[in-house]
């Protein structure tokens, strides 16, 4: 498969991520189940997640506005690697906090190994 189609799919990829995340109130009944938390960690864990989400929007972007510039420049192929390594390190962490017991948590452990090679092949 073509390079370009593959930073573009990691690129859609990415933004349903970030539209997902952007559910996790709703998702997650976070205003009944983060309210059992101190201000503070409620904050946190919000204010993280949507800087996730607003990470997850910039790798979109990039990936689908600069596919060109992505592949040929060097930092471009360091943003590739870098977003690639993301998702690896997303997948372990799937394993460590999550385990793989169930189907769903294999399910996500699979997904982001899929986001890691969208980004892993086209170095190659």
């Amino acid at each position: 498969m073509k390079p370009e189609i593959l930073i573009m799919t990691g690129g859609t990829f990415t933004a349903v991520f970030a539209v997902f995340h952007l559910a996790f109130w709703k998702i997650f009944r976070w205003k009944r189940d983060l309210a059992k938390l101190t201000a503070v960690n409620r904050a946190i864990v919000q204010v993280l997640n949507l800087c996730l989400t607003f990470a997850f929007v910039i790798f979109a972007y990039l990936s689908l506005a600069h596919t060109h510039e992505m592949l040929t420049t060097d930092l471009g192929r360091s943003l590739i690697l870098l977003i690639a390594v993301f998702w690896y390190l997303r997948a372990l962490e799937q394993v460590v906090f999550f385990g793989l017991r169930g189907r769903v948590s294999i399910l996500f452990f699979v997904v982001f190994l899929v986001g890691g090679s969208l980004y892993t092949i086209p170095l190659l």
